[in-house]
C-alpha cells in the first residue's frame, strides 16, 4: 500500500511540473503583446495642440486673409457659367510703366507723328524760355549798374520775376514832385538809359508802364483820386519813352492807385516804397521756374 501511494503520489508531481512550464511561454507571449501595443500606441499618438495649430493656419491661409482667391480655393466646385471660372475671368490689360515716345524721323501712324510734333514744340518752348532768362539777366545786371554808378541804387532796382523783367523807379526826388505828374528834369538820363534798354531788346517783349503812390488820399481839380494821379505819372513815364524812339506798339501803361502796397503805409519810410513807377518787360514765353 505504501509503495503504490508513493507511485501515485510521484507521478501526480510530475505532472503538475509540466503544467507550470506552459504559464511560463503564456506570459512571455503576453508580455511582448504588451511592449507590441505600447509601441503602436506611442507611434500613433498625435500631439493635439500642434494639429490644432497646422488647422488654423491652413484656414487662414485658404480664407484669403492670407492669400487672394482663398474664397474661391475653398469652393467645392464650380459650374461652367461661374465667375470664376478660368474662360470668363477678365483679365486686366497690363498698362506701360513709362509712356512711349517715337524716336526722331521714326516711321509711324498719325499720332506718332503728332507726339513727335509736341515733344519738339515743348523743346522749342523750353529754348525760348532759357533764352528769354538769358537776355533778361543782362539788361539786368546793365541797368543796376547803370544806378549804382549814377548813384540811384537805392531808388532804382531791375529784378526777374515771374512776370517778367521789372524795372522800380521810386518817384520821390527822382521822377514827380509830391502830388504832381510832370516828370523831373533829373529823370531824364535815367529813363534815356531805360529807353536804349528797351530797344537793344531785340525779342520786343512788351512793355507796361505801371503807377502807384501811397494811400494818403488826393482831391484836387487835376487828380480827383490817386487812381488819376497814378495813371498821370504813368502815362508821362510812356510818353517820355517815346520820344527816345521806343515802338509805341510795344509800350501800354496802368495805373493802381494806392493799391497793390509794397510796404506798410503807417510809416514815412514805407509810403516812399509805395510811391513808385514800375516798367515791366512782360514775359513771351512763360516759365515755372522764373524768378526762383
Amino acid at each position: 500500500m505504501s509503495r503504490g501511494s508513493r507511485r501515485r503520489g510521484g507521478h501526480g508531481g510530475g505532472e503538475e511540473g509540466g503544467g507550470e512550464r506552459w504559464l511560463l511561454t503564456y506570459s512571455d507571449m503576453i508580455t511582448l503583446l504588451l511592449a507590441l501595443f505600447v509601441v503602436l500606441f506611442s507611434i500613433s499618438s498625435v500631439n493635439v495642440s500642434k494639429f490644432v495649430s497646422l488647422q488654423e493656419s491652413l484656414k487662414a491661409a485658404f480664407s484669403g486673409s492670407i492669400l487672394t482667391g482663398g474664397s474661391s480655393i475653398m469652393q467645392t466646385g464650380a459650374d461652367s457659367s461661374d465667375k470664376n471660372s478660368p474662360n470668363n475671368t477678365e483679365i486686366p490689360a497690363l498698362m506701360p510703366l513709362n509712356p512711349t515716345i517715337a524716336k526722331p524721323g521714326a516711321q509711324g501712324s498719325g499720332t506718332s507723328s503728332a507726339s513727335q510734333a509736341q515733344i519738339d514744340s515743348l523743346m522749342k518752348e523750353a529754348q525760348n524760355s532759357s533764352q528769354e532768362n538769358s537776355d533778361f539777366q543782362a539788361l539786368e545786371q546793365r541797368l543796376n549798374a547803370y544806378a549804382r554808378a549814377h548813384g540811384f541804387a537805392n531808388q532804382v532796382k531791375a529784378q526777374i520775376e515771374q512776370q517778367g523783367l521789372v524795372v522800380t523807379v521810386l518817384t520821390d526826388n527822382l521822377l514827380f514832385t509830391s502830388g504832381s505828374d510832370t516828370l523831373d528834369p533829373a529823370s531824364y538820363p535815367l529813363l534815356s538809359e531805360i529807353g536804349t534798354l528797351i530797344n537793344l531788346d531785340t525779342d520786343e517783349h512788351p512793355v507796361v508802364v505801371e503807377g502807384y503812390t501811397d494811400d494818403v488820399p488826393i482831391a484836387t481839380a487835376q487828380f480827383p483820386s490817386n487812381w488819376w494821379l497814378s495813371t498821370g505819372r504813368a502815362n508821362n513815364v510812356l510818353q517820355f519813352l517815346l520820344t527816345r524812339d521806343v515802338p509805341a506798339a510795344r509800350l501800354s501803361e496802368q495805373g493802381f492807385g494806392d493799391q497793390h502796397a509794397v510796404a506798410s503805409n503807417a510809416t514815412a519810410a514805407g509810403q516812399a516804397q509805395n510811391r513808385r513807377v514800375e516798367i515791366v518787360f512782360e514775359r513771351k514765353y512763360p516759365s515755372p521756374n522764373a524768378g526762383a
